[in-house]
């Protein structure tokens, strides 16, 4: 395969698995909006997680809610656990890795906060114990998962949103969490701030 046709096909891929997905997550989507729009509007917090990708993934959407999406509104309260290098490398170092989301869950969660957890694998242990946590804290959980959703899937309850890319790569996962993270913040505008184009 020449360069050109390996460029040609990702784009195809893309699309089809952009396309695929629209049909698997267009409902837990619009039920993933109520409940950041229900947080949001009872003066709840947005807490998101992640590792690499999803890392920047989780800190791109709470950017969006912090600062602002397309249109100008007040900021909502949003925190990306994955940002403070003080937290991260404190909590990695007195207890380990995989206790460094569900930590700060623990510190700063409250009933009725949401936490959006990006899991490519559905096995990140550390987002595993940030959603344990979340629960602890009577919060909810939208998570966003691929490769059918590993061990996370056997962790959510009627009470969270699971959005599950269907495929087993990657990048083609994290094209279409990105994608969802937009779709979430354009939903949250329109609900709240009424119909734009």
């Amino acid at each position: 395969m020449d360069i050109s046709s390996r460029i040609s096909f990702h784009f195809d891929d893309s699309a089809r698995v952009v396309a695929q997905s629209h049909q698997v997550l267009a409902e837990p989507l619009a039920v993933a909006i109520d409940m950041l729009v229900n947080a949001i509007s009872n003066n709840g917090k947005v807490l998101a997680c992640g590792n690499g990708g999803s890392a920047a993934d989780a800190q791109h959407f709470i950017a969006e809610l912090v600062g602002r999406f397309e249109r100008d509104r007040i900021p909502f309260a949003g925190i990306s656990l994955n940002t403070d290098t003080s937290i991260l490398t404190a909590v990695g170092n007195d207890y380990g890795f995989d206790n460094i989301f569900e930590r700060q869950v623990q510190a700063l969660g409250q009933p009725g906060d949401v936490l959006v957890a990006f899991t490519t694998s559905g096995n990140s242990a550390n987002v595993i114990k940030a959603i344990r946590a979340a629960h602890e804290r009577e919060m909810h959980v939208i998570a966003l998962t691929g490769k059918k959703g590993g061990s996370v899937t056997g962790l959510l309850t009627d009470q969270d949103v699971h959005l599950c890319v269907p495929h087993d790569r990657t990048m083609r996962i994290q094209e279409v969490h990105s994608l969802a993270l937009h779709v979430l913040c354009d939903g949250i505008d329109a609900m709240l701030l009424g119909d734009s184009e």
